[in-house]
């Protein structure tokens, strides 16, 4: 008989911990998201980028002031080593470099690249964009169209809609391409933010992917939070 009243009392213990560890934990989370600033509303940047919708309050300039907020989720969407030919226009094909806290996801594995940007790019001497699987595709009308049956499933999971979400890339085209299909597909647009371009930034919070030895050079990928999309794995809608 004593030995199935401590066992009870044991049981209760435990579970009364587990619920006041809960309830500890999540008034924690509750008073850290109100000890948060409020954001500033966006508001374009002026000339070409005003034309991405890089914003003129958080960008390259002072993304350090708003960096791991719980809030937030942080999202680079270049590729590892994109095909093209950025080295023309004075960027990179490379990453050679990410902002401390952002995880990669590359836009172009999310849809296609509309054409008249693909001829822009030509006339500026960027050849080799990606052309490969998508998770969506444009029709004719410009609307996103699944490609794969867990497409919309995956967006959600990289871009979750309860969270502000910060986007860049190397100069704040493919930002800006991201946030467009996001708000397209049902993103609130007013929580995402196009920070613009990594080539840009002037903070101190740079993590160098660049392993000089000699006059030979790798990249130290393994130090990059990068989201494969495994599309041999992915239902195809037919």
């Amino acid at each position: 008989m004593k030995k199935s009243i401590v066992i009870v009392i044991t049981i209760a213990s435990f579970l009364l911990g587990g619920l006041g560890s809960y309830f500890i934990f999540s008034k924690s989370n509750e008073e850290d998201n109100k000890a948060l600033k409020a954001l500033p509303k966006q508001e374009k940047s002026e000339g070409l980028r005003g034309v991405y919708d890089i914003d003129k309050n958080i960008n390259e300039k002072t993304i350090d002031n708003y960096l791991g907020r719980s809030d937030t989720v942080y999202r680079d969407v270049r590729m590892l080593m994109d095909s093209a030919t950025w080295e023309n226009k004075g960027g990179e094909r490379e990453l050679t470099g990410f902002v401390e806290g952002f995880e990669v996801v590359p836009y172009a594995y999310l849809t296609e690249f509309p054409q008249e940007y693909v001829d822009q790019k030509k006339n500026e001497n960027v050849f080799g964009l990606y052309k490969g699987k998508t998770l969506f595709s444009l029709d004719k009308d410009g609307n996103y169209v699944a490609n794969y049956k867990e497409s919309m499933d995956i967006l959600e999971y990289l871009f979750p809609k309860d969270k502000y979400i910060f986007i860049m890339c190397g100069a704040g085209g493919y930002a800006n391409f991201t946030k467009q299909m996001l708000v397209s597909l049902g993103w609130d647009k007013e929580k995402i933010y196009n920070v613009g371009g990594y080539w840009n930034y002037e903070g101190n919070h740079g993590v160098s992917t660049v392993n000089k030895n000699g006059s030979k050079i790798k990249y130290d990928f393994w130090k990059v939070n990068y989201h494969n999309i495994d599309f041999d794995n992915l239902t195809k809608i037919k």
